[in-house]
């Protein structure tokens, strides 16, 4: 029998506009049994997920009508994916302007009952679908799998039949978001639908977490400010899949345009060769809607499984507008994403052949284990948690081309280098009239925690009553235990200019706890 990739790359492996003209001409004829078809589909797998975020001011959410309309989409595009010789994706981009009928019965806590119309529906996107397996039976496949693979717009508007949305306020918004909720829980990727066509196992097809990703949100710096009087107030969030529950919330750094984090957060990942970190920074307003700084996102794929990657990341406007040149200042990110089943082997956890399964807790031959049950959605972790606790050697070594902060052009720098969590402090000597000082001095901290501390180093300039700042950089403790030992040069933050020489060496003395 012809290879069945082959019967299926030829039935949609052409792009060109003859061959769309064809596919829209034949999704019209067919719109109306594929509309009732769907229809059903849709109120039966939105509907659960849709009281599952039903705003907590109403006591129930459900549709009452559900119909997609005459108008059938239109496709603009299709692209084919072989999948190693096992499946086939067919990704199709799509346009929806649609005369749907939706109607929603909502009651509130105080007794009302409003049915609300969904209208105005703008949709562009692009669906996946996933041919797998790949057999020599007719129609060539098992099974198939269908998902939302992008989001490039959906608008839509509510209307209270026969009366007005806004006469409850916030229902609006708070429908509004329970939609969007729903359809990316529920149909948006990595979620997918699993459709079987011949008789057979198929639950290798099915959404399952395949890792961890530990993030430390380290700093920020250079953010905007939006406040008239003072400074932002700000905090991040992050996500992989934008839902309430999976959405991390870093603490608010008050009056601060280079704000220190330094929080740990977790994030079970699903498909690590599309998934995408989000940090997103925000102006605390108090009662008012937080204002966004910034955002940036990483690529999973760009990260090396069981490798700790420090990232500072630019800050923009917004995702998926790239002309954006304005300096809205960049986050420092550590990230390290864990996939399940990573032998950790014996042995030095800080070796370079050891791979490290955590950021926050180092793991030995026998203190991890991780246990997947029922659909792959509960994760119990059991872990021994290991204090990394031991002595942090700095030499301070050298700084040049100081930034002038003396209104004579010259300087008498002096460097301070405080640990985060104990505050432990120490100073070097003043070297007089020096832009370019040479200090070659070594201190030695007592580190309790050092996956969850930092070195804070600051360059001062002295004078007789007083002193001027002059910089400073801030480092995580996360290389030094990994590598043992390093030399480096660090910019200086909030300076013109100027850059110091550090030489920092980690003695580890772990301490094992069960947690």
């Amino acid at each position: 029998m012809r290879d069945p990739r082959f019967v299926l790359s030829f039935c949609f492996c052409k792009n060109d506009k003859p061959e769309l003209d064809w596919l829209n001409q034949h999704l019209t004829k067919i719109w109306p049994d594929v509309d009732k078809a769907a229809s059903g589909l849709i109120k039966a797998s939105v509907e659960p997920v849709l009281e599952q975020y039903r705003p907590i001011i109403l006591s129930s959410l459900k549709f009452s009508k559900l119909t997609l309309g005459t108008v059938a989409p239109q496709f603009t595009g299709v692209s084919i994916i072989e999948d190693g010789g096992s499946g086939i994706t067919m990704e199709l981009e799509m346009n929806w302007d649609g005369n749907p009928s939706i109607i929603l019965d909502i009651k509130t806590r105080f007794g009302v009952s409003l049915p609300v119309q969904v209208k105005d529906i703008g949709f562009t996107g692009v669906f996946r679908l996933i041919f797998k397996p790949l057999v020599d039976e007719f129609p060539c496949f098992g099974a198939i799998c269908y998902s939302l693979r992008q989001k490039k717009k959906m608008d839509f508007t509510l209307k209270v039949v026969g009366g007005d949305i806004s006469t409850i306020p916030g229902l609006d918004d708070a429908i509004q978001e329970t939609i969007r909720n729903a359809v990316e829980d529920s149909i948006t990727w990595p979620v997918r639908k699993v459709v079987p066509i011949l008789p057979g196992d198929y639950s290798d097809l099915e959404l399952k977490p395949v890792g961890i990703l530990e993030v430390k949100l380290v700093q920020a710096k250079a953010l905007t400010n939006k406040d008239l009087v003072g400074k932002s107030d700000p905090f991040a969030k992050l996500y992989i899949r934008p839902l309430p529950d999976r959405t991390k919330t870093s603490k608010i750094i008050n009056n601060d345009l280079n704000p220190i984090w330094n929080e740990h957060f977790e994030f079970v990942v699903e498909d690590a060769t599309t998934q995408h970190l989000v940090v997103k920074i925000y102006d605390d307003e108090g009662i008012q809607a937080a204002e966004l700084l910034g955002c940036a996102q990483v690529k999973l794929s760009d990260l090396e499984p069981g490798k700790v990657k420090d990232l500072w990341l630019k800050l923009v406007k917004d995702l998926e507008v790239q002309r954006d040149n304005k300096n809205r200042g960049q986050v420092h990110l550590e990230l390290l994403y864990c996939p399940f089943g990573m032998e950790n082997g014996r042995g030095n956890p800080f070796a370079s052949s050891f791979s490290m399964t955590s950021l926050e807790k180092v793991l030995k031959s026998g203190a991890n284990s991780m246990e997947i049950t029922g659909n792959g959605n509960d994760i119990t972790q059991k872990r021994r948690e290991v204090i990394v606790r031991g002595v942090l050697s700095v030499t301070v070594i050298s700084a040049e081309d100081l930034p002038v902060v003396d209104l004579m052009g010259k300087a008498d720098p002096f460097v301070t280098l405080t640990m985060k969590k104990s505050e432990m402090r120490n100073k070097t000597r003043v070297v007089n009239n020096n832009l370019n000082p040479v200090w070659n001095q070594t201190f030695d901290f007592v580190v309790e925690d050092g996956l969850h501390d930092m070195l804070i180093v600051e360059v001062w300039d002295h004078d007789t009553f007083g002193k001027d700042y002059m910089g400073r950089c801030i480092l995580t403790l996360t290389r030094v235990i990994l590598e043992g030992e390093y030399k480096d040069r660090f910019q200086l933050d909030e300076a013109k200019s100027g850059g110091i020489n550090l030489h920092l060496k980690w003695s580890p003395q772990h301490i094992y706890r069960d947690s």
